[in-house]
């Protein structure tokens, strides 16, 4: 936990296709702690095919089977779907000339936002990127997962007044 805050955690990242990875992990992590999702990271990656969109939006019946067996990454059924049809919601996205990064990060102004105060569960940017997403037809993007995602991803810098990532 400590190298992913000191190198990734509240880093703003920019790339879309990370960003989607990234919105799927915490997708995946509903209901359970950060750690168990961090640690199973790398069979993330190989199961989804290096959360290539192109590839996962690909993926067919069979591949979800595959995926229910895979004891690498949660085994969820509901999860595993809303990752495939978060990709191809993503490479609808493209087809239409909507970068996700730019529509993401679009919602918080384009720039990181540097926080006060205790940190909430949940914000009003992530209740409206929650809505958002919603609205495009993704799951598991509750404005609490939301909200984890703009931390991690760099949105939001909830560090501390004393953390040199700050």
């Amino acid at each position: 936990m400590r190298t992913y805050h000191d190198k990734e955690w509240g880093k703003p990242v920019w790339d879309s296709r990370t960003l989607w990875e990234l919105l799927m992990l915490e997708g995946f992590q509903a209901g359970l702690a950060w750690i168990i999702v961090l640690r199973k990271r790398e069979a993330f990656r190989k199961a989804f095919k290096d959360f290539n969109p192109a590839k996962v939006a690909r993926f067919k019946e069979a591949d979800i089977e595959r995926l229910l067996q895979d004891p690498g990454i949660i085994r969820s059924r509901a999860k595993i779907q809303a990752t495939i049809e978060g990709a191809r919601i993503f490479i609808e996205m493209q087809k239409a000339g909507d970068d996700f990064s730019a529509f993401l990060w679009g919602i918080v102004g384009g720039e990181p936002i540097l926080s006060d105060g205790p940190i909430p569960a949940q914000a009003p940017l992530s209740v409206e990127m929650s809505r958002q997403l919603k609205k495009r037809g993704f799951k598991f993007v509750g404005p609490v997962i939301v909200y984890a995602f703009m931390q991690a991803s760099g949105m939001v810098n909830d560090h501390s007044p004393t953390c040199f990532r700050r």
